[in-house]
């Protein structure tokens, strides 16, 4: 039942916590490491700047 963290409900709506993967679609989130966040279906990565961080 861990899933359900990466949803909530607001105003009647469905959100989703998470980002989604650009190249995969929907459905699929990405994963949030310190310096980057990457896709684990098709290994799509973003690198963050050193100021942003975690979070």
């Amino acid at each position: 039942m861990s899933r359900w963290k990466y949803y909530e409900i607001k105003d009647g709506k469905l959100v989703r916590k998470k980002r989604t993967c650009p190249k995969c679609g929907e459905g699929v989130f990405m994963a949030e490491h310190g310096d980057r966040v990457s896709c684990g279906k098709c290994g799509y990565t973003e690198f963050r700047s050193a100021k942003e961080g975690k979070g």
